[in-house]
């Protein structure tokens, strides 16, 4: 059986960390595929005005992409350091396929810097139609009595509150056809062992996700989900020892990790008309990882 590219590219992981969150995707061996070249824009969301945190790297930058090749304007947030090579080779992407970009670096987990940031990019583009809430950290512990109270309020600060600021945000500026999507996670469904707090915010996502979709169904504005399983993006290595970057995915019944590119056609469905009777629901993107509803 002939092997497709991105098992390739899995049994070319090597061993790696990095010793700060976010990460960076400038420094993995071998890069992330966000960009797959036979993914072929079609108009889905032509004239859209977008907004992905976390959109520099990873899961968040193959959405970026994905959503330019549609004909949408893309605005980007993170948190990496100030000279931001992944920030910039994705606003580069971005205006490579014809659609204007925005980059601020800030902290979300930050209520007032999620006015801050809409209100940038209302003033840029003109408009808000589409949010991805991206952003996300994890930790991980072996055992609950490891979780300090700072980690457990970080953690939360940026994975879920700061969702939750920024979709409060977002919300005077969206309209009927606007959509709204949320990144949750396999560990939601699953559990984490050794991602408690992670998991939790997670598992919180999801339970928002569900209820924002009912209360704004009357202004058809909808709200899903992506939950991704293991995936290769710079918070793994950034995450993880060595030997498990190594390993990471193959207890998937795909047998390997996904590329972040395997993740963008969920998000354009889901912020797309081709998704126009679905809201509150989660896209599982996971490899098999979660077999369930």
């Amino acid at each position: 059986m002939t092997k497709d590219k991105y098992e390739k590219i899995d049994e070319n992981v090597k061993p790696q960390t990095q010793d700060q969150q976010p990460g960076v995707e400038a420094e993995m061996s071998p890069l992330p595929i966000y960009d797959d070249e036979m993914y072929k824009g079609s108009g889905k969301l032509a004239g859209k005005k977008a907004l992905i945190t976390g959109g520099d790297s990873g899961i968040g930058r193959a959405v970026a992409v994905a959503f330019a090749k549609e004909g949408a304007d893309v605005a980007i947030a993170y948190l990496s350091p100030e000279e931001d090579v992944d920030a910039d080779k994705t606003v580069e992407l971005i205006e490579k396929y014809g659609g204007k970009a925005f980059a601020k670096r800030i902290d979300i987990s930050e209520e007032e810097n999620c006015e801050t940031l809409v209100e940038a990019v209302v003033e840029q583009f003109g408009g808000l139609d589409v949010l991805v809430n991206n952003a996300g950290k994890q930790f991980p512990q072996q055992s609950l009595l490891d979780i300090s109270g700072d980690q457990l309020r970080e953690t939360f600060e940026t994975n879920f509150f700061g969702l939750f600021y920024l979709t409060r945000a977002a919300l005077p500026h969206l309209k009927e056809g606007s959509s709204i999507v949320n990144t949750s996670s396999v560990t939601a469904y699953n559990g984490s062992p050794g991602l408690l707090d992670y998991s939790a915010t997670k598992g919180a996502i999801t339970a928002f996700t569900r209820s924002l979709a009912l209360n704004l169904a009357d202004q058809k504005i909808r709200v899903n989900a992506v939950a991704p399983g293991p995936i290769w993006t710079p918070l793994i290595p950034a995450t993880f020892d060595a030997q498990t970057v190594k390993k990471h995915g193959d207890n998937t019944p795909m047998k390997r990790r996904g590329e972040p590119a395997e993740n963008a056609p969920a998000y354009v469905f889901l912020a797309s008309n081709d998704s126009s009777y679905m809201t509150g629901q989660t896209i599982h993107v996971d490899g098999g990882d979660f077999v369930g509803s």
